[in-house]
């Protein structure tokens, strides 16, 4: 009987003590022009982020003619393992793809062939991952530019060239894809997507890249259905300055966006705990010189501590 109950109460603490840990926070970034590869950095606030390995490379680009690792985004799937896509060229029509289960050792890596159909499409550019637990589909989307397939209000020598839109694929095992169809167009050249659940609907943070006149910054977009169709964007939630590549994730009720100000050369972030008023928190944020676009998830204590070793 006294075997029963230790036995018992050894359960039940182990629980507790699971119950207990605290999230850990993995940004997932590239440096430069993204040619050294996958870059990892941890927090336990979502504030304050170190780099590991000394901030050098997890993973070297394999795929592609250009060969880099720009904008990582990494998901951790329902099959257990961690699912990552990336632009692995500037120019390509395709996308780089890799599995891990510990986010040190990974598959073999693959070009996704996913604007292969359409001969003239420009490039496929900041690919990204995101899970539907309802219909247990991912779908993998991305920004392309196809010439003149789109009216371009954008006036720049910039826009007449560019007119990305949204597309997408999914798939149930990374074996097998959808077709490639349209996501997102409400008439201007967006990029930098990336889609999270809120309750019963997905919003979509992006960017509206028209030059002129000038945007460069960052809105959301709400659907019920990860597939869309997605809304209208809502007024710009980022302040007088461009901004590209959000990633966003929850901490309690707050929802925190971190994004690129690339032409500062350095990183801001914002936070609401009702998406309409933002507040800038870029003052408290304290990241690894150099870090680029990239995305957010979180890990446990025992994962961080195998990427320590």
């Amino acid at each position: 009987m006294k075997r029963i109950l230790l036995s018992i109460i050894t359960i039940l603490t182990s629980i507790q003590t699971y119950g207990q840990q605290k999230d850990i926070y993995l940004f997932c970034y590239f440096k430069n022009n993204g040619q050294d590869g996958l870059h990892l950095a941890y927090s336990n606030d979502g504030l304050k982020w170190q780099a590991l390995k000394g901030d050098s490379s997890f993973l070297k680009p394999m795929v592609s003619k250009d060969k880099i690792m720009r904008d990582p985004c990494i998901i951790r799937g329902a099959d257990g393992l961690f699912h990552m896509v990336w632009t692995d060229s500037w120019t390509d029509r395709g996308i780089g793809y890799a599995s891990s289960k510990d986010l040190i050792h990974w598959s073999e890596q693959v070009q996704l062939p996913v604007m292969e159909h359409e001969p003239t499409a420009q490039n496929c550019w900041a690919p990204e991952i995101t899970y539907d637990d309802a219909t247990k589909t991912y779908m993998i989307y991305w920004a392309t530019t196809i010439p003149n397939r789109f009216p371009q209000p954008d006036t720049s020598a910039e826009g007449k060239k560019n007119n990305h839109r949204i597309y997408y694929q999914t798939t149930k095992d990374f074996k097998t894809y959808s077709d490639t169809k349209l996501l997102y167009d409400e008439g201007f050249s967006v990029i930098d997507a990336t889609i999270v659940k809120d309750g019963k609907q997905f919003m979509m943070f992006l960017k509206d890249e028209t030059k002129s006149p000038v945007q460069k910054n960052l809105h959301i977009a709400y659907s019920k259905k990860l597939t869309g169709p997605y809304s209208k964007p809502t007024a710009k939630i980022t302040g007088d300055y461009w901004a590209e590549g959000p990633t966003s994730f929850k901490i309690g009720d707050k929802w925190l966006v971190y994004f690129d100000r690339y032409r500062e050369h350095r990183y801001g972030a914002i936070s609401s705990t009702d998406l309409s008023h933002w507040t800038d928190i870029s003052n408290r944020i304290d990241l690894p010189k150099g870090i680029r676009h990239g995305s957010i998830l979180k890990i446990t204590p025992q994962e961080l501590t195998v990427l320590q070793q």
